[in-house]
């Protein structure tokens, strides 16, 4: 075998797959998730969970917070989907093409604690304002409405970097894979997200969210199979020769011993640094999150969020390893799309680490799983940002600024225009960053600058009685403002000039991102300080935020019973919140040393070279880690409650009327709670 080429720029590879199919997988797939979702299919899938179960998608409380019962599978499989972003799947590959096996670790460390940490946010809000929609209302109730159009612009902001992130991996990908032209693609993947999207709410993304994770999880779990079945690579250890020839052929920069097998890598810290920041910052200042909490029953926010956050580490860290792993060592090979010349720096930043290794090692197969999961991927997480960013628009802006007085269908038709708008911009948004020369590694290293500043005066908001407006206001602004002055700063210092090029460098993207992230804290207790507000979370409680709720709710309880009857979220047991809010403090905690501390860190400080024991131990340990997130994905929301959903509407259907009414339910105890047992005809349910 001769050696690589540098990485400069050489023959473009040719498309493994036909434009034809990238319209497929982009138009056609996504009118036929649309179509599951269209507005005859819902009508009949509401006409019987309405008669069944009470759903009720024309009620604003089911469109947007599934009515507050969303059990802890689904809960669970919602927030492994809810970061499966193309980011996330392309992401990891390439910063372990760039660091080596500290690259996807570092990756998925910078998601889980997060994570885990948002159960905390979430069961907080559960206990202080159980009714609200969005954080953005929290922030108005207490600090008025000059905080809360600081905060909108904050989280809208968030949202718009977040989805130019995802489009602009998943669309160069697309057009690598299919020739697609990628402002097609870029335009095209919103049309089906917007579609169910508009029809089905919180619900529908939810649904659509559990198809799509499952398709994804399923493909990578399939990658860790071929990888090692592939007559090149063979086994654990013979990727590990691989990879290990790969150092020697060229080093690493800043790692230890210039090897790709070791967690002592410079570049890797820093990314880890930046990458756990931006990330507390997509968590926390993205409404989404807060929504799906809100939309999850009180028992299922913690362990949901936990069980999924900690399952969620698997897919950046396993298949990020793996696909990484075999693009260093196949790309000396003549069955790399790229031989006999190295991946170009365009071409790792564009994400395309993943789809040449899989290109290596399974074809056009290959090619076409990579297209799908990427599609899987961009739509799902895309529907999340979505519905989020609706929300905003109707609750916080419609229904606060524009028609105090508004009725569901009022707010619903707000939401529909909000779905349509942002899905619109996010394209054109991305279409103009295509063409200033960003693509999706600048928008990963930088996209913590812009949404740090809030974390801490939001978390401040829920957490902590005496921060005051003046500094609920004012920091985030200032914590803006030295982001930005910091990264720019850095990005002349380090480089000379400031351009796209030097400011999607990592070291002025990490100054900027910690900047941006700690520098609101200083703010917030300075100007706290001067005149400290004493809050009395009861206020929170005295503003009506739900509208009429579902007028026959059906939810089945944690022991598999069916409770019916309108479920009073103010009058959840306090103490019972109060125990759920001190687990999630110790998963929080433990998350992070965990992933953080205890794990990696003395991997780090000793400079510990990989040995090929060592190193079939570490992606075992990964390939089980992610065949169980796999699991927990697809059959924990089936087994909790699904099957128990599932019976209660055949058997509601089997009834007289087909429904419940009141021939079908002759009695309902009045004011039933959780844990009773509800006569459905003549059978215990």
């Amino acid at each position: 075998m001769t050696d690589l080429h540098t990485r400069a720029a050489g023959a473009s590879v040719q498309p493994p797959l036909s434009q034809a199919v990238g319209y497929v997988i982009v138009v056609v797939v996504g009118i036929v998730i649309a179509l599951g979702m269209s507005r005859s299919s819902m009508m009949v899938i509401t006409k019987v969970l309405k008669k069944t179960t009470g759903e009720d998608n024309e009620k604003t409380e089911m469109f947007m917070t599934a009515n507050r019962t969303v059990r802890t599978g689904l809960t669970a499989s919602a927030v492994i989907s809810s970061w499966l972003w193309t980011t996330a799947i392309l992401g990891s590959s390439f910063v372990g093409y760039d660091y080596g096996v500290a690259g996807p670790f570092w990756f998925a460390a910078g998601c889980s604690p997060m994570i885990v940490f948002f159960a905390l946010i979430g069961i907080s809000c559960k206990r202080k304002i159980p009714d609200a929609h969005t954080s953005l209302e929290v922030v108005r109730i207490r600090y008025g409405r000059i905080a809360h159009i600081v905060f909108m612009i904050l989280c809208l902001i968030n949202n718009i970097f977040a989805c130019a992130n995802m489009l602009l991996g998943a669309s160069a990908v697309i057009s690598a894979l299919t020739g697609m032209h990628i402002i097609a693609a870029t335009f095209l993947l919103p049309v089906g997200v917007t579609v169910y999207t508009f029809v089905g709410g919180i619900k529908a993304t939810f649904l659509t969210d559990y198809f799509h994770t499952a398709i994804i999880l399923i493909i990578a779990c399939y990658f860790t199979i071929k990888a090692f079945t592939f007559e090149e690579v063979g086994s654990i250890g013979n990727l590990f020769d691989l990879v290990q020839a790969a150092a020697k052929r060229h080093p690493v920069s800043g790692n230890h011993d210039g090897t790709y097998l070791t967690m002592t890598s410079k570049g890797a810290i820093l990314f880890a640094i930046l990458h756990i920041c931006s990330n507390f910052g997509l968590v926390i200042m993205d409404t989404s999150y807060f929504i799906k909490a809100f939309s999850a029953a009180p028992s299922s926010v913690v362990p949901g969020y936990t069980i999924g956050g900690v399952a969620y580490f698997a897919v950046p860290w396993a298949l990020g390893t793996i696909s990484s792993s075999l693009a260093l060592g196949l790309e000396n090979n003549p069955i790399f799309p790229t031989y006999p010349r190295r991946m170009t720096s365009t071409e790792v930043s564009n994400g395309l680490v993943l789809p040449y290794a899989a290109m290596a090692i399974a074809g056009k197969g290959g090619a076409a799983a990579v297209l799908l999961i990427t599609f899987m991927a961009v739509t799902s997480t895309l529907s999340a940002q979505v519905i989020a960013v609706s929300s905003i628009l109707s609750f916080d802006v419609y229904r606060e600024y524009i028609n105090k007085a508004a009725t569901d269908k009022d707010i619903i038709r707000a939401s529909h225009f909000g779905v349509i708008f942002f899905a619109a911009f996010s394209a054109g948004f991305s279409t103009m960053l295509h063409y200033v020369g960003i693509d999706l590694g600048w928008t990963l290293y930088m996209l913590g600058v812009v949404t740090c500043p809030g974390i801490f005066p939001m978390a401040f908001t829920i957490l902590w009685r005496r921060q005051s407006k003046a500094a609920a206001i004012l920091a985030p602004i200032l914590g803006m403002a030295t982001g930005l002055g910091v990264w720019l700063g850095t990005a002349k210092h380090f480089y000379g000039a400031v351009s796209v090029s030097t400011t999607g460098e990592i070291l002025p993207c990490v100054y900027g991102t910690v900047a941006s992230a700690f520098s609101p804290i200083l703010y917030s207790v300075v100007i706290t300080l001067i005149r400290p507000q004493n809050y009395d979370w009861a206020e929170f409680r005295k503003e009506k935020l739900g509208l009429d709720r579902v007028d026959s709710e059906t939810t089945v309880t944690s022991s598999g019973q069916v409770e019916h009857g309108p479920r009073n979220t103010s009058s959840l047991d306090p103490r019972e919140l109060k125990r759920w809010g001190r687990i999630a403090a110790f998963w929080s905690v433990a998350t992070f040393l965990g992933h953080w501390v205890i794990w990696p860190l003395p991997m780090y400080g000793a400079k510990y070279v990989f040995g090929k024991g060592f190193f079939s131990a570490w992606v075992v340990v990964g390939i089980i880690w992610l065949w169980i997130t796999m699991l927990v994905a697809i059959f924990y929301p089936i087994v909790d409650g699904g099957v128990q959903q599932i019976l209660q509407v055949v058997r509601a259907l089997r009834g007289r009327g087909g429904g419940l009414d009141e021939a079908f339910v002759p009695s309902v105890k009045e004011g039933s709670r959780d844990g009773e047992v509800v006569k459905v005809g003549d059978e215990k349910i």
